[in-house]
């Protein structure tokens, strides 16, 4: 019997609670309100084996979120003081222990996690999922994909597993405002990694991009009345905190509005003509 998977098992024996399911060795009880109509000793069942609350393995023909080996997203049904609970399809909640956790979470959050047995022999969930993720995604260059943050990194940047399964990272030179554990992103594969790893982006390519950054720095511009008072020669942090784009992204959206005859620069200001 292999807990936190599904598996088909014979009704070794009917009672007044439900039927027990094995062999002369092992069994499990599927309870009454789970047993398939018209089921009789001999007969085949595909169930899920769990612990109830009471720390009892149980068996139930209700569809698991997720199995042993498996990854998926959850939503958080609750939390306490020891960690959160996860809606799994199950009456059970799946507990998430504070220490399984790559950022804290709330009710209603979402969140990529896999299980695994814990010492006590109990179904937990993880989201340290990274060594589950694979590497063999059908995506090239610039493909835009889809998929949802699981880890970040002050080093290296934001994790994202896209389309909840393959191994990607949006490098920190790439992030651009805040990005959460749990959060949906839309970005472009800016390199397929040897090891098949992908790199991405949440900006388009540089024309297209600048024409963007551009637009939001002219409006931008007007709401400020006309002036800004630094040019793109400004520290990347005072650049990064107004617009939040790189000196580099800036310089060549400024410079593509100086070439529209749009604004002008003097030594401290940028100016609309």
């Amino acid at each position: 019997m292999r807990l936190g998977k599904k598996q088909v098992l014979t009704v070794v024996k009917k009672v007044d609670f439900g039927v027990y399911l094995g062999n002369d060795e092992e069994r499990v009880l599927l309870p009454k309100k789970q047993v398939p109509a018209g089921i009789e000793p001999g007969d085949p069942v595909e169930v899920f084996l769990y612990k109830d609350s009471d720390d009892r393995l149980i068996a139930t023909t209700n569809e698991p979120k997720v199995e042993i080996g498996e990854l998926a997203v959850l939503e958080v049904a609750d939390t306490n003081k020891f960690g959160a609970f996860l809606n799994w399809g199950l009456e059970k909640d799946l507990f998430l222990p504070f220490k399984q956790q790559t950022a804290k979470v709330m009710p209603g959050d979402k969140c990529l996690v896999s299980l695994y047995i814990d010492k006590s022999e109990r179904l937990c969930a993880t989201m340290k999922v990274y060594e589950l993720l694979s590497t063999d995604s059908p995506y090239q260059k610039d493909d835009m994909v889809e998929g949802i943050v699981y880890d970040t990194s002050d080093e290296f940047g934001v994790f994202v597993a896209v389309d909840n399964q393959y191994s990607a990272l949006i490098p920190k030179k790439e992030v651009y405002g805040r990005m959460r554990v749990g959060q949906t992103v839309k970005a472009r594969v800016t390199a397929v990694k040897a090891d098949g790893k992908l790199d991405l982006s949440v900006r388009d390519k540089i024309p297209m991009q600048m024409d963007k950054d551009a637009e939001m720095i002219w409006n931008r511009l007007k709401e400020y009345g006309g002036s800004l008072s630094f040019t793109d020669k400004a520290d990347p942090e005072v650049i990064k905190r107004e617009f939040n784009l790189s000196k580099n992204a800036f310089k060549r959206a400024v410079g593509r509005l100086l070439k529209e005859g749009k604004i002008e620069i003097g030594e401290n200001t940028i100016k609309v003509k």
